[in-house]
């Protein structure tokens, strides 16, 4: 990523990760390897140069206080040379390939201050921009390591079926045509179709859907995806190390690097700064062998070096994002570099996922239509109580808060967690028996010595369906209106009635309408993108107060989403799945879940949401859109600096000593502005 520092050389001519076809056993275990989280930053020699670089020009200080002139020569000397040896080379080498950069400029500057003699600002200049370098660094290279997080879905071997007999092999002799065995919790290896069994899977990883997915014979089933019923048969239609997985690491990875092609905020000021430069001190020495005092414009020209030496510029962005990003952690946002928290400060348009972002990614019961609900929820538990089916859990739970609400206010004194317990005691138990579960279709028994079914809408109200206590019509029509309103339908049939349905689906944060009017309060447009269906998409976009809505999308229709979407403004994605992180990756400013996301969406992301509170993102946008304009006021201000200095340089009415004088001072104004940013207006 060329352009993301600017004094390193990550080059980037060679992809981040290479997952072609053609990857041999060995290629995925260095693979493996290479995921590996990166070293401690102690142990990080990019980041103890700069440390030593520091030291070595405090000490030298230390010394010179003393009247030890030549040993805090020799340290100021050692500070150069190891804070200069982080950026120099780069700016060496992008300069050969055409490439004008603030290293450039600092390593002139630099160069110049020696030339005068003047060591130990050149270290101080060394250092401070070294260690900007360094921390920006770290940041690249979690993204480049933890990208791996993604593959870490593929499970290492797939079982197959060849000439008759089940066996295991790698994942890498996975072949097309292959007719793969999926147990029961077991993932998918490699994408494929359906051939034998039926059952819900798990696709929430690939599609960000939070109900789980009826299959049947003739469906097509992503890789990565998690069989939660009967075993499957699936024929491959891809191979195991080139499939839909390994394509949403491509996507993440083409988007890391042209996201990485954006300059910074000092690098654009440097582009046309630093030829001016380097063209005014020529001048300068070619007017001198004009006149014929060579020596002496070539210092003069060395003075304007100086005197347009970046110090204020170059500590003007570090300053004030280190300040800003820490204020944004007691916001509940992780920042992962400067250039990140840059683009966060001009977003105009924020894109939520649905799943776990906007909702609590916690699938419950929302509607019971029934007018025996007392009685058919508790047979519906205890059968449910038995099934593997993912929704089973939110029956249970409806049971579990309908029955501790059933019973009287908790006598005086007695504590919420003694009336529950009191609740659980006074249950009823139930005896069941003749348990079967149908996979796809829902599961049976005998509950108490009744017929219990509890299954889907397809099943209980299907063709084949037998007798409701109520009018077909009427059921029908209700769990149609249940399923517009976005829910997945659940049906209790009791000796061979339809008594009740339920209506099941991943609520709202309570807070996500709130925040998603105070986006557009402070002038942000606000879209949703999710894997769910329509009515599902549409019912919680209506809730959330969202009109500009996509759905069934997949990770590359995400990705394309937020191409679209930056073409007209600067946008941030906020998301929590694996199926999220091209679109993360792609999107100016991805936002990551912390609490809940996975670690290939955290590792995609610049930005990292750990609190738990989504007001926080509208108060971090501000709070990033107030340090951009600190920011911007530092960055002027050194400009000015240099505007005013270079001509008095010129003239000859300041010399070094005043140049450098000048030099800390708006230094120092620099940073107490920059300090500024360390405060969360409310």
């Amino acid at each position: 990523m060329a352009d993301a520092c600017c004094g390193g050389d990550r080059s980037t001519d060679v992809p981040l990760l290479d997952v072609s076809g053609g990857e041999s056993a060995q290629d995925r275990s260095a693979f493996r390897a290479e995921r590996e989280a990166p070293v401690a930053w102690w142990r990080d020699s990019a980041v103890q140069l700069p440390i030593a670089s520091g030291l070595c020009l405090l000490s030298g200080w230390a010394l010179a206080l003393f009247g030890a002139e030549v040993a805090a020569l020799i340290l100021h000397g050692f500070s150069l040379f190891l804070g200069a040896y982080t950026f120099v080379p780069g700016a060496l080498r992008r300069l050969a390939r055409g490439r004008l950069t603030v290293g450039l400029l600092m390593t002139i500057a630099a160069v110049g201050a020696v030339l005068l003699g003047h060591i130990a600002e050149a270290a101080a200049l060394a250092f401070l921009f070294s260690l900007a370098e360094a921390l920006e660094d770290r940041a690249m290279d979690r993204a480049r390591h933890g990208l791996g997080a993604l593959l870490d879905l593929l499970p290492r071997t797939a079982r197959i079926l060849r000439d008759g007999m089940e066996r295991d092999v790698p994942i890498e002799e996975v072949l097309v045509g292959d007719e793969l065995v999926v147990r029961p919790g077991d993932r998918v290896p490699t994408d494929g179709v359906l051939r034998q069994g039926s059952g819900g899977i798990d696709v929430s990883a690939i599609t960000g859907e939070s109900i789980p997915v009826a299959v049947a014979p003739g469906d097509t089933i992503a890789a990565g995806s998690i069989n939660g019923g009967a075993v499957l048969r699936i024929e491959a239609t891809a191979a195991g190390t080139h499939n839909s997985l390994t394509e949403i690491v491509e996507l993440v990875t083409a988007a890391q690097e042209r996201r990485g092609e954006r300059a910074r905020i000092a690098d654009r000021i440097a582009r046309p700064l630093v030829p001016a430069v380097l063209i005014l001190s020529a001048l300068v020495i070619v007017f001198g062998f004009i006149v014929g005092e060579p020596l002496f414009w070539t210092e003069r020209a060395l003075v304007v070096l100086v005197a347009a030496s970046p110090c204020a510029l170059a500590i003007a962005v570090p300053v004030t994002v280190i300040s800003a990003i820490g204020a944004a952690s007691k916001l509940g946002l992780i920042v992962t570099s400067g250039a990140a928290f840059e683009r966060l400060g001009v977003v105009r348009r924020v894109v939520f996922d649905k799943t776990g972002t906007l909702t609590r990614n916690r699938p419950e019961v929302v509607r019971i239509e029934s007018a025996r609900t007392e009685e058919i929820l508790p047979l519906a538990a205890a059968l449910e109580a038995h099934s593997t089916h993912p929704l089973a859990r939110s029956v249970i739970e409806a049971f579990e808060h309908a029955f501790e609400h059933s019973f009287s206010a908790p006598e005086s004194r007695e504590s919420a967690a003694d009336a529950a317990e009191r609740s659980r005691k006074a249950a009823p138990t139930l005896t069941v028996a003749d348990v079967v579960e149908e996979p796809g279709h829902g599961i049976a028994g005998r509950v108490d010595g009744r017929s219990v079914r509890v299954g889907s809408a397809r099943w209980l109200l299907g063709p084949e369906a037998r007798r409701v206590d109520f009018s077909d019509a009427a059921t029908r029509a209700t769990a149609s209106d249940l399923a517009r309103g976005g829910m997945s339908v659940i049906v209790i049939e009791v000796d061979g009635l339809v008594a009740g349905i339920l209506g099941i689906r991943d609520e709202l944060r309570p807070e996500a309408a709130e925040t998603v009017a105070r986006l557009r309060g402070s002038g942000i447009e606000v879209a949703l993108l999710t894997g769910d269906g329509e009515h599902t998409a549409r019912a919680l976009a209506d809730e959330a107060g969202i009109t500009d809505v996509r759905f069934q999308q997949l990770p590359v229709d995400k990705a394309n989403a937020i191409e679209g979407f930056r073409r007209d403004a600067v946008t941030a994605m906020v998301g929590d799945g694996i199926n999220d992180a091209p679109a993360l990756a792609t999107a100016d400013v991805g936002i990551a879940m912390g609490e809940t996301g996975s670690a290939a969406a955290l590792e995609s992301a610049d930005v990292a949401f750990v609190g738990a509170d989504l007001r926080q993102i509208p108060r971090a946008l501000l709070h990033a859109r107030r340090s951009v304009r600190i920011m911007t006021g530092n960055i002027l201000l050194a400009l000015a600096i240099i505007v005013v200095l270079v001509p008095l340089a010129l003239g000859g009415v300041l010399g070094l000593a005043a140049v450098v004088l000048v030099h800390e001072v708006a230094e120092v104004l620099v940073i107490l502005n920059g300090l500024r940013a360390a405060r969360v207006r409310r």
